[in-house]
């Protein structure tokens, strides 16, 4: 099924120059690359984003984090979309993710992982809508 999934690769990965590299992993896959902006992630848009963990510790920490610097957000698409990109992207901690993912090859601690990708078909619209508009 044909799908379209949010990505968005962090500040770390924008600041490292990752960029082109991660691009490139998207499109050897079959997926496409439909909107691409860069930008910096407002603190409107954090919240609206990560407002499941509020109130946990860690939560401020993410915000200040995800609004540091440039992202690059992508809408991206195609065959089971969704579920090629969380294979793609690896585990959400480098130190365990595979080798030959994004996060395995490039990132450096689960705060710095490079790259957040929806989970769900139904993350996808709500991040999509938050970060591009309906």
């Amino acid at each position: 099924m044909i799908q379209q999934t949010y990505i968005m690769i962090k500040p770390d990965g924008v600041a490292r120059g990752l960029v082109g590299r991660i691009i490139d992993r998207i499109e050897s896959v079959g997926l496409a690359i439909e909107r691409m902006e860069m930008a910096r992630v407002t603190p409107e848009e954090a919240a609206a984003n990560y407002a499941e963990h509020e109130g946990k510790p860690f939560y401020q920490g993410l915000i200040e984090y995800i609004t540091s610097g440039p992202v690059v957000k992508m809408v991206v698409s195609g065959e089971e979309a969704v579920l090629v990109m969380r294979k793609l992207m690896g585990a959400t901690d480098p130190k365990t993710a595979a080798p030959g993912t994004i996060r395995g090859d490039f990132g450096l601690s689960l705060d710095a992982n490079i790259v957040h990708g929806s989970d769900s078909p139904e993350s996808a619209a709500r991040e999509i809508a938050i970060f591009f508009g309906q």
